[in-house]
């Protein structure tokens, strides 16, 4: 009885530290990938997800993400635009239909663009890599993690 208990309790203890499903234009999409248990999490369900975005910086420290990436789906003949939202996560991933799309991804002012094609029941895959030499900091007007470091010690 104590072991069903425990299981029961284990089970509901971790679908409720998994990443929440969004909305936007009617797009389902999650974002997740913070922790090494939540990236873990989002590589297992990627394959049940249309499309997977992957956001990163060459050359960054371990645990460092990025946070607050601007992404727009267009389609790609037409420039319709499909769904536009924001992923404060290395993983996006998103139930796209069928097509032929554009995808631009913005951090601190820099945006990468990858086209990407979505078959019919295959998961489809775009990494977007910011390049290491870029200022952040001085784009967003926000410190990364270890120019924060840097400021409290010179105080």
């Amino acid at each position: 009885m104590a072991l069903a208990f425990l299981g029961a309790w284990t089970s509901a203890h971790a679908l409720t530290t998994n990443p929440p499903i969004r909305m936007a234009q009617g797009i389902e999409y999650m974002c997740g990938g913070k922790s090494s248990a939540e990236a873990a999490f989002m590589r297992m369900v990627s394959p049940r997800w249309a499309a997977t975005l992957e956001f990163s910086v060459n050359r960054a420290k371990p645990g460092e993400v990025p946070a607050d990436v601007k992404v727009v789906v267009r389609e790609r003949y037409s420039g319709r635009p499909v769904m536009e939202a924001v992923s404060g996560a290395p993983f996006m991933l998103a139930r796209l239909d069928p097509g032929a799309y554009e995808v631009e991804a913005t951090l601190a002012g820099i945006t990468l663009q990858q086209q990407l094609v979505v078959f019919n029941g295959m998961a489809s895959r775009a990494a977007f890599v910011w390049p290491s030499n870029v200022d952040f900091a001085a784009a967003t007007g926000q410190l990364m993690p270890e120019q924060q470091a840097a400021a409290r010690t010179s105080d």
